[in-house]
């Protein structure tokens, strides 16, 4: 039957160790993917810092503050990017503890959804490096005085930008969030639909929280919030009739 779990129940040593497993294989993952993109630290600050670097003035340049900061900071760029790489596994880690003990039709959803996710943040992220990133440096170098120099810290711009990665990459997941609740039964699709007005408040409001505080950047994470949960809102009501179906053929 599928609602009866596939797996019998393992005791509590087990499963710790199998948690301890799936840590260990992420953190590998972790690991091995900064081992590799270390050497190339400084070709991925440059690639980063590119969105700002090419709207210096002329005979301006970034400088560092901090005696460790030209060594630290593509430091910490490598170590994230090895983390962002290294979703994929993480999640798939996360799946492989929690699946077995999950039942058939709660895999058949559960999956996708995880899959989505990853892709959803990452589109999330290149949102924010391809179309916001120019769009907010344009905007804060052409309004600056003309006497002030830009020469912006290595470091304060890489915690800048992945503030900003973090910031889309988490809203590009309001659809999966969106479709877990319709499909656990904790709202319907027409209940958040009739909740628009005060979702769409919410995604500026949080769009003014996430953001620097100008009404460009806060606008494009906004309106794609907001465009996003009116598609989890759509797949939600899909995935529910098709769910409704499927126990209803049972």
């Amino acid at each position: 039957m599928t609602d009866q779990l596939e797996d019998t129940p393992l005791p509590l040593d087990a499963h710790l160790t199998e948690l301890r497993d799936r840590l260990l294989r992420a953190i590998l993952a972790i690991l091995v993917l900064f081992i590799g993109l270390f050497p190339f630290a400084n070709e991925l600050y440059s690639f980063v810092s590119e969105p700002l670097r090419k709207y210096l003035p002329e005979g301006s340049s970034m400088i560092a503050t901090e005696v460790a900061s030209p060594f630290l900071t593509p430091f910490k760029l490598t170590l994230v990017l090895a983390i962002f790489a290294a979703i994929p596994v993480i999640l798939y880690q996360i799946w492989a503890f929690v699946a077995p003990g999950l039942y058939r039709n709660e895999k058949r959803i559960a999956f996708p959804l995880l899959a989505s996710s990853v892709v959803l943040f990452y589109l999330g992220a290149a949102f924010a490096y391809f179309v916001v990133f120019p769009l907010v440096f344009g905007f804060f170098t052409s309004v600056g005085p003309g006497d002030v120099a830009i020469m912006t810290d290595i470091n304060r711009y890489l915690d800048f930008v992945l503030k900003l990665f973090f910031a889309f990459g988490l809203a590009f997941e309001i659809p999966i969030a969106a479709v877990i609740l319709i499909w656990t039964g904790v709202t319907t699709a027409d209940a958040l639909a009739n909740k628009r007005p005060y979702i769409i408040v919410g995604c500026f409001v949080l769009g003014m929280l996430l953001t620097p505080p100008d009404v460009i950047s806060q606008s494009l994470l906004a309106i794609p919030m907001w465009i996003l949960f009116e598609l989890g809102v759509f797949f939600g009501r899909l995935i529910r009739q098709r769910e409704n179906q499927i126990h209803a053929s049972e």
